[in-house]
This record gives structure tokens, C-alpha cells and sequence, in this order.
């Protein structure tokens, strides 16, 4: 039987963040933020500076995907 995660579920969170010079708002569960602080860290990079280098990889897509959907699919490719 699985069971819920621990601390429960919890839905998304708005923040924002500057990117390229202008501030957007990003929506994501508490537990993509985490993540994304985390491999900040590990990449020595603010995080500010993170979602802009993921931003600009999504742009380059032929179909890109929404901010947010990018970073959590950046997120599981490249956690490990």
C-alpha cells in the first residue's frame, strides 16, 4: 500500500522571480521549490539565475512548455 508523502500533500506556491529583467510569478508545490534551491546550490547559481537558464533552454523548444511545467520536467531529468 503506498502512503501520502511525508508532511502531506500540499498545493502550489506562487513566487516571483526576475528573469531576464522583468519579474514573473511562478507557481509550484513546495516540493519543486525545494528542489530547484537545492540544485542552485549544487550549481553555485542563485536561483533567479537558474529558472532564467532553464527559461532559456525551454524557449529554444520547437513547443515550449509553460515555465513551470519546464522546471518541474527539468527538475525529475535531472535529479539523480
Amino acid at each position: 500500500m503506498i502512503e501520502a508523502p511525508a508532511g502531506g500533500f500540499h498545493g502550489p506556491v506562487k513566487r516571483s522571480i526576475t528573469i531576464a529583467g522583468h519579474q514573473t510569478s511562478i507557481s509550484l508545490e513546495p516540493v519543486f521549490w525545494q528542489a530547484l534551491e537545492t540544485a542552485a546550490v549544487r550549481l553555485a547559481l542563485p536561483l533567479s539565475a537558474l529558472v532564467a537558464e532553464i527559461d532559456a533552454i525551454r524557449i529554444r523548444a520547437d513547443d515550449p512548455p509553460n515555465l513551470a511545467s519546464a522546471l518541474r520536467s527539468w527538475l525529475f531529468s535531472n535529479s539523480a
